[in-house]
């Protein structure tokens, strides 16, 4: 089912939500657009850029509004729950930033409302959008490398999103690594091992730098598929604050039965230096580094870049090319609300064996 002309419902008005909003204005393809924020002057100013035609602080309000045809839920990752299912009440599609919920029982429930209402739901992975991703998942398709038997995948983060994060959300325990950032990359690779299914893993975390925050320095894992593939997952986001990369920095080897795929995506080849002091990569709320950056691997801030005021890179395609979903019924690379489940159901999955130094069987059910 298509829709002729989209009005657009934006909850959550901060860095994600701004940018889909704007990105939203330059198509004729969303006639109406509704936001909601808490914040009084982050809303006043969204709405004064984005020509909105209809602003409140109460998303039930917002949901209540006639012309809302589609949902874009991108509050604070613990807020998610409550917009969702009122958005699915709403019969809207959807789309939720990751993850769907923080914890696994809130998730498997708005999972398994929008799989009860037969709503159209995708949830927020941009990295699939990366060009040079899309080019991997295609050779990947045509065999080019026989049959994967194995992958190792390494993310590397400054400490700039634990840090902010927290100083939005507080002390949260769930809010690990892998579940926060290491996420991405994990839905990235199953994607491209597309059809493997995990079915244990085992990992082991260190907290020496980010204890004080209650969370993770680093979670390294290996996980088992039912056809005996073996992929090491690892993340590390407590990399000081000058290292160069604004976010994340991915290496991935893929190795099949007649073929190998290395992917180096660590940003190096673009670098800036500069007496002048670099600004934060990502402008989000309520977080200023505390050391100055002189540094900076140019394009390693995941949504994308900005240039003469437009965003430019995979959070564009991400967002445009949903809007190309809904209203011309394209199959697109969207990750589902079943994927969204399964990569928070894996990462929280890790943590636990992290936790116990047990191996995890798999799937690790909601509440188990």
């Amino acid at each position: 089912m298509t829709i002729d002309s989209i009005g657009l419902a934006v909850i959550g008005c901060g860095a994600v939500g701004r940018i889909r909003a704007m990105l939203a204005r330059e198509t004729t393809a969303v006639s109406w657009l509704g936001l909601c924020d808490l914040d009084g002057a982050v809303l006043s100013a969204l709405a004064a850029d984005s020509r909105a035609d209809f602003v409140t602080a109460d998303y039930r309000e917002l949901l209540a509004q006639p012309q809302v045809t589609a949902v874009i839920i991108a509050t604070a990752e613990t807020e998610h729950v409550g917009p969702a299912l009122a958005a699915i009440e709403r019969d809207a599609a959807l789309f939720i930033e990751k993850p769907l919920a923080s914890t696994l029982l809130d998730s498997a429930r708005v999972l398994d409302a929008i799989e009860a209402s037969g709503v159209d739901a995708v949830v927020g992975y941009t990295q699939r959008f990366r060009r040079r991703f899309q080019a991997v998942k295609q050779q990947l398709r045509d065999g080019r490398i026989g049959d994967v038997t194995s992958m190792v995948t390494r993310a590397f983060m400054n400490r700039m999103v634990p840090l902010s994060t927290f100083s939005r959300s507080g002390r949260q325990e769930n809010l690990s690594p892998m579940v926060q950032s290491g996420t991405h990359s994990l839905d990235l690779c199953l994607w491209l091992m597309e059809g493997k299914t995990p079915v244990e893993v085992y990992a082991r975390s260190v907290d020496t730098t980010l204890r004080e925050l209650g969370t993770k320095d680093a979670t390294f894992g290996v996980f088992t598929m039912s056809d005996g593939t073996l992929w090491s997952m690892n993340i590390s986001w407590a990399l000081p604050v000058v290292w160069p990369g604004s976010v994340y920095g991915l290496e991935i080897g893929i190795v099949g039965t007649r073929g190998v795929i290395d992917i180096e995506d660590t940003h190096r080849d673009v670098i800036l230096a500069s007496e002048i002091a670099q600004p934060v990569g990502h402008s989000l709320r309520a977080y200023t580094p505390d050391a100055p950056r002189h540094v900076d691997f140019i394009g390693s801030f995941p949504p994308g870049d900005e240039s003469g005021g437009m965003l430019w890179g995979p959070m564009r395609a991400e967002t445009l090319t949903w809007f190309a979903r809904l209203t011309r019924g394209l199959n697109t690379p969207h990750a589902t609300a079943a994927d969204g489940h399964r990569n928070l159901m894996l990462t929280t999955a890790m943590d636990v064996s992290a936790a116990t130094g047990e191996v995890v069987p798999l799937p690790l059910k909601a509440g188990g």
